[in-house]
């Protein structure tokens, strides 16, 4: 058996073991072996600490490219939506792919190693359908695999402009009509080896309460994720109440979307019924604290999604930066700004939302784990760099959490395969992709 030899591994249990020999079987982990002092001739060396790969659960790719272009001046939520409709509106099938691969490519360069993408600009300009109806999803799928990370692509049912409005303008290129078309077109996509098919429900401003009901049954008849936007905006909660007397969440649960395989992505303004809904449907909640930030959307309540029982996921979302172990600091630091309490959050904890528990709301619950029978995804932190020099070693979770980020990352294993090596991609040149795609939105 091939494998990897790691100088330090984080292990299933938060378990620290120096000299950590990880055997393969096939994609999977099939033997740990700790305490060997050098690797055997025929493993691959990972030094520093070596821990899980990431997750990222919830990313619109094509929103890369407004990195730099849409974070200065004043504006709201609102305004910038009209900005990402008009990249929107710029691409065509090819230079998506070209985005999406230079996105996913960065993505392996910061550890994530399995992407929940959040999909929803389907057709052409005007709203006409290509040839091929899943053209643009079938190049997101393409280039994740090229990438060499895995994706669970969230193919989103978008149908309405807003509660009870047509769509209209960008808008057209993310609508199906209706539901029984999203279906339609959806069910000819297929899972592989390294990917899963996901439904998403856009939010409750796109799709309706009978249509979300729709797109819920059709997730449960296949056992497959199910994500939404939920409670983003004030303005998104006070419509919904206004046009159907409840809370987007209760919408939800009433059209029986809610569950263990759902995912509220936000969740950021929520009421006490709210929280019990997440809580006892054992659901997900995907928070993505830097785009929260950049949108001024709000801190996402953490602590009482976990106390009601949900779990946590995160989320690069809109990519105004590229760092699940930022998004994962961010969760506690905001809610220190928020409380002015510290300690809301267990560093083991966040880590977990950034691993384990992103990848099984993600449909991989074989990922996110160092253990025997886990998929062999692999991240290694140098710790000879300046911000993790001195780290404490036996007990390295509370820096990887509080210091850590993505030029952190040294080295990248992805099912086995190694895909980054001393901080550079083995199969792409993304900054140099990025260089070359930022002309598409002047």
């Amino acid at each position: 058996m091939s494998g990897f030899w790691c100088e330090l591994a984080l292990l299933a249990g938060d378990r620290v073991e120096a000299g950590v020999l990880v055997e393969l079987d096939g994609e999977r982990i099939a033997k740990l072996t700790p305490g060997l002092t050098s690797p055997p001739p025929d493993a691959t060396r990972l030094e520093g600490l070596v821990i899980p790969g990431l997750a990222n659960a919830h990313s619109h790719a094509f929103q890369r490219l407004l990195r730099g272009r849409v974070q200065s001046g004043e504006g709201s939520f609102w305004t910038w939506r009209e900005r990402m409709y008009e990249l929107a509106d710029r691409l065509d099938p090819e230079s998506y792919r070209q985005l999406a691969l230079a996105t996913f490519g960065e993505m392996a360069l910061a550890g994530i190693t399995t992407v929940g993408e959040f999909h929803y600009l389907h057709h052409e300009r005007g709203g006409a359908r290509y040839s091929d109806a899943n053209e643009i999803g079938k190049g997101l799928i393409a280039a994740a695999s090229e990438a060499g990370i895995r994706i669970t692509l969230l193919d989103a049912c978008y149908l309405h402009g807003g509660i009870g409005a047509e769509v209209e303008g960008a808008q057209r290129r993310f609508s199906d009509g209706d539901v029984e078309a999203w279906a339609g077109r959806v069910s000819q996509l297929e899972d592989g080896p390294a990917v899963r098919i996901g439904a998403a429900i856009h939010s409750v401003r796109a799709v309706d309460p009978e249509s979300a009901a729709a797109v819920a049954a059709w997730a449960a008849e296949r056992d497959a994720p199910l994500h939404a936007h939920v409670s983003e905006q004030p303005a998104e909660n006070e419509a919904c109440l206004e046009a159907y007397g409840s809370t987007p969440a209760a919408v939800l649960a009433h059209a029986g979307a809610l569950g263990a395989r759902f995912t509220a992505v936000h969740a950021t303004h929520l009421t006490d019924a709210d929280y019990s809904l997440l809580g006892e449907a054992n659901a997900t909640c995907c928070l993505c604290p830097t785009t929260e930030r950049d949108l001024a959307d709000g801190i996402g309540p953490a602590q009482r999604l976990v106390e009601a029982g949900a779990r946590l996921a995160l989320g690069s979302d809109s990519h105004a930066v590229i760092d699940i172990l930022e998004e994962a600091r961010a969760v506690e630091l905001d809610a220190r700004l928020a409380t002015g309490v510290r300690g809301n959050h267990a560093p083991a904890d966040l880590l977990r939302a950034a691993t384990a528990d992103g990848h099984a709301c993600l449909g991989w619950p074989e990922a996110g784990r160092i253990e025997p029978g886990a998929l062999c995804d692999l991240v290694a932190l140098d710790l000879r760099g300046v911000r993790l020099a001195g780290t404490d070693r036996q007990d390295p979770i509370p820096v990887v959490v509080f210091a850590a980020s993505a030029p952190d990352v040294r080295d990248v294993v992805v099912g086995g395969r190694q895909i980054v090596r001393d901080g550079d991609h083995l199969g792409i040149d993304v900054p140099r992709m990025l260089d070359d795609l930022s002309e598409l939105l002047p």
